[in-house]
């Protein structure tokens, strides 16, 4: 099976029909992506515009990860059942469904309503996950890491950066066309998205030789859970801060418009999938060496320590803007490398065979890891504010290292 290479770019008639069928996979999650982003800046401006406090907003995205666990849990069945093209095209048709839900009068838009749109929301983002980051694992030999982690880097810091990109693309609709408006543009862009991938996407990518019976839903590798538990707790360190306390301070205590909050979300976002991406080159790719357990205990490690410094420069009142700006990019660029780790960790720790199990347990880890940091996000927030909020950051890191510190120091 032949590998892209990324010292020259290769014609697409050179391809492999199985890589031809990851690209447009890789494709479909890069456009998924930008609407994932957008979604997420244009409810939390809008109806904080709105005046929903940072508690009721939070709860906007309860359902979303929520559904996010079950759906990575119940999605790496189907993937192994169905084959990831159509747990693929199942996630763009949900989240199509998902942004017309929300394209209605603005008297239709409870919060229980939009709980919901956002429910299918999630269903279809983690559909969409589980399958570009199971499909990697089908197309690098066994004995290739290096390139193995390389590619898991691309992937996921490539997903990330146009994630920040949405985050900026929404505030910019917000702006320009309204919440209906820019809902619309965007469910008629990702339907065009759709209907390429129904003509395109025809291989069963990740479909187990044995179909997987129901109860083997949750791993059974020591590795993946102790993995998969230090996921859940690192996510959770990011949002409690990130998803609603983070914006919402910036908007109220800087006076910030929607522009610079999105803008300044964005660039944290892009420069977070940027890291991403050259993480192999960061932690000894050029000495040939590919992470390991110790290696996620050392970088969790180093970045428990940073919330603390934030958190003190804010209840100290030391350069309290530039402290948050610069400790936040600083945060983001550690805590990149941390998730590129363990990105490359789980598909180097799964079999082949019904990948899209394992993946799909690991990434419920990380959506209950999102679920948590969510829900606290909006409540420590609206209780104590945003040092409290990067207090229970640096808790949730120091457990993820903990936990890291048992992980194999053999991958592969």
């Amino acid at each position: 099976m032949g590998l892209l290479s990324f010292n020259g770019v290769p014609s697409l008639k050179s391809l492999s029909p199985q890589i031809k069928q990851y690209l447009v996979i890789t494709g479909n999650y890069w456009a998924f992506t930008l609407t994932d982003g957008a979604l997420r800046m244009l409810v939390v401006l809008y109806f904080h515009q709105l005046g929903y406090s940072p508690l009721n907003i939070a709860m906007l995205f309860l359902f979303y990860e929520v559904f996010g666990v079950i759906t990575n849990l119940v999605g790496g069945w189907l993937g192994a059942r169905l084959g990831l093209n159509k747990t693929m095209n199942i996630g763009l048709a949900l989240q199509i469904v998902a942004l017309a839900m929300l394209a209605v009068p603005a008297e239709m838009l409870t919060v229980a309503y939009v709980m919901v749109a956002q429910a299918l929301s999630g269903i279809a983002k983690d559909l969409n996950k589980m399958s570009a980051k199971s499909a990697i694992k089908l197309l690098v030999p066994d004995n290739a890491q290096s390139k193995l982690y390389q590619w898991v880097a691309i992937l996921t810091g490539s997903k990330n950066t146009l994630k920040g990109v949405g985050f900026f693309l929404g505030g910019v609709l917000l702006t320009l066309l309204s919440f209906k408006g820019a809902i619309i543009v965007m469910a008629l862009l990702l339907l065009c998205v759709w209907i390429f991938s129904l003509l395109s996407l025809k291989e069963d990518l990740g479909k187990a030789k044995n179909k997987p019976k129901f109860k083997e839903l949750f791993s059974k590798s020591a590795a993946i859970n102790r993995l998969s538990a230090a996921r859940m707790f690192l996510f959770g360190a990011r949002d409690v801060w990130f998803v609603v306390a983070l914006p919402v301070y910036l908007a109220v205590t800087f006076n910030w418009d929607h522009w610079w909050v999105s803008g300044f979300m964005a660039l944290w976002v892009i420069g977070y999938g940027i890291v991403q991406s050259f993480a192999p080159y960061l932690t000894g790719k050029k000495q040939g060496k590919v992470p390991t357990g110790k290696s996620a205990f050392i970088w969790a490690s180093i970045l428990s320590v940073l919330p603390i410094l934030i958190a003190l420069s804010i209840q100290f009142d030391f350069y309290i803007q530039l402290s948050i700006i610069i400790g936040l990019l600083v945060f983001g660029v550690i805590f990149a490398i941390n998730s590129s780790l363990h990105s490359y960790l789980i598909v180097s720790y799964v079999s082949e065979d019904g990948v899209s199990l394992d993946v799909g347990f690991y990434y419920m880890a990380n959506a209950m890891g999102r679920l948590i940091g969510t829900v606290l996000s909006g409540w420590i927030y609206q209780l104590y504010g945003l040092p409290a909020c990067l207090w229970i950051s640096t808790l949730f890191v120091s457990i993820a290292a903990v936990v890291s510190y048992k992980l194999p120091n053999e991958v592969g």
